[in-house]
């Protein structure tokens, strides 16, 4: 069979990448899923690198080691607080990759129609001056190559939608960009008049394969992802960078379809479909409705706010440390403002002198908190927090009547009342770690600001609260010689 061993290596590569998806659902299993994803991209890369269309290797190479070397330094430098927007600017790049692919497909559906219009003529084809991919399109029928068309629009569609997303996304995560939801005049309307242009010009391009049409689609493409994402506030951040996910594995699949390439078929639908039920599942643990979220907060809660009362009073480490000392059970509740101080390791440290004095002490991990999903679970795997007193929100929340003190580290929406108090709250209905239940609650925050979706929050001013005010690390590291 012709390219043999790249078809062989394709099915390997693709069952190390399903091995590496599976494996990543466990913390225990997910050092080893990470090298099964390696493996599997590395083999991918060489078996494409000799398989079909293989050439220009000075250049392949030249570019596989400038990413790698790029690759390398941003791994080392990226600190974990910027991994979501790093993630998203991966996105980006994804479907920018789309875009070019699309096109790059689409000039040579031209330059194939021109080597055929010029045998019409000298009654010989002369292929030779084609590369791999425009000899491949040669070999097509007239009914494949409008499938063609079709599957390059789909793809510059969602890799232009995937790539100025990811490019506000980063912005917003990155601080760079407003995290408020913000729409031009028009909001909705604006997107529907974009998407039935895009519509308008799938029909107009599949009849007369012109590049005008794709280029007005390109653009009406650009506006909506731009337009969704910043239509879209701080809380739902974490599932914008999962819905984003979802899209540039789509918009990987829908490159493997123009280039006849099963593996970025199979890579972009794992990536694609895993991204969208993630969303999904995410939406359903914050009460949105994921067709809400991704059409940019449409249906979102509306309203005047209900008013704050009382004052938020602080506390010193002597006064924290001496309720630790009193208590039995300690409820840890981690959010972004742990990430940014990387206190992790403190926390960790206070967690092991708190069970050496035979206390509970557990972590309580809620399916949004940072802005990254899973975020808080690497951080704390990263400090060798033990994984069995790292608990999901419904594993945990009703044990906060019961537990003595419960510790916020940088937290806010996520353990914010209002959620359930105030129908008109943007975060109105979200399930939250219920922690105002408990006896006592110690809040560690660097000032009286609002968290990012910039939402006040009715637990800080709450009788049985104490605003531990200063830098997350700092503020643990006073704590731990006064734990005795």
């Amino acid at each position: 069979m012709e390219f043999g061993f790249t078809t062989a290596a394709y099915v390997v590569a693709a069952v190390l990448f399903i091995l590496s998806l599976g494996g990543l659902s466990g913390q225990e299993s997910a050092k080893r899923a990470v090298w099964y994803g390696i493996v599997g991209m590395a083999l991918a890369i060489f078996a494409t690198l000799i398989g079909p269309g293989s050439g220009l290797w000075v250049l392949s190479l030249i570019l596989i080691g400038l990413g790698g070397i790029i690759g390398y330094q941003l791994a080392n430098r990226v600190q974990m607080t910027q991994m979501p927007e790093l993630v998203a600017a991966m996105h980006s790049l994804v479907g920018l990759a789309a875009v070019f692919v699309g096109f790059n497909a689409h000039f040579e559906i031209g330059n194939v129609a021109k080597v055929f219009a010029i045998a019409d003529a000298a009654k010989e084809v002369d292929l030779s001056n084609l590369g791999a991919f425009g000899k491949l399109i040669a070999k097509k029928t007239a009914t494949e190559i409008a499938i063609l068309r079709v599957e390059l629009f789909l793809g510059i569609f969602i890799g232009a939608i995937t790539f100025t997303g990811s490019v506000i996304a980063y912005g917003k995560l990155a601080g760079k960009v407003t995290s408020a939801a913000t729409k031009l005049p028009g909001g909705h309307a604006l997107n529907a008049g974009a998407a039935i242009l895009s519509l308008v010009c799938l029909i107009w391009y599949f009849n007369s394969g012109g590049f005008v049409p794709l280029f007005l689609m390109t653009l009406a493409a650009l506006f909506i992802g731009y337009h969704l994402i910043m239509g879209i506030g701080g809380a739902d951040m974490p599932v914008v960078v999962s819905m984003l996910n979802s899209y540039s594995g789509w918009a990987a699949a829908a490159i493997g379809f123009s280039l006849g390439n099963d593996l970025l078929i199979v890579v972009g639908a794992l990536v694609g479909s895993s991204g969208a039920i993630l969303s999904y599942i995410m939406c359903k643990a914050m009460n949105r409705q994921f067709v809400s979220v991704i059409l940019g907060g449409f249906g979102g809660p509306a309203g005047e706010q209900m008013a704050v009362e009382g004052e938020q009073i602080a506390i010193e480490a002597d006064g924290v440390a001496a309720a630790l000392n009193d208590a039995d059970s300690v409820i840890i509740v981690p959010g972004y403002g742990m990430a940014v101080a990387q206190a992790q390791q403190s926390v960790s440290e206070l967690t092991r002198k708190l069970r050496g004095k035979g206390k509970e002490v557990r972590f309580a991990i809620h399916p949004v908190a940072g802005r990254l999903p899973g975020h808080m679970n690497v951080l704390l795997a990263e400090a060798k927090v033990p994984y069995d007193i790292v608990l999901e929100m419904d594993e945990i929340n009703d044990d906060f009547p019961e537990t003595d003190v419960v510790i916020v580290i940088g937290s806010n929406d996520i353990v914010n009342p209002a959620a359930q108090d105030d129908p008109n709250s943007p975060i109105a209905g979200m399930p939250v770690l219920e922690v105002w239940k408990a006896k006592q609650v110690f809040v560690s925050k660097r000032g009286q600001g609002t968290g990012y979706s910039g939402i006040e929050n009715p637990l800080f001013f709450k009788e049985n609260t104490r605003m531990f005010y200063g830098d997350a690390k700092a503020s643990v590291d006073k704590l731990l010689p006064m734990i005795d």
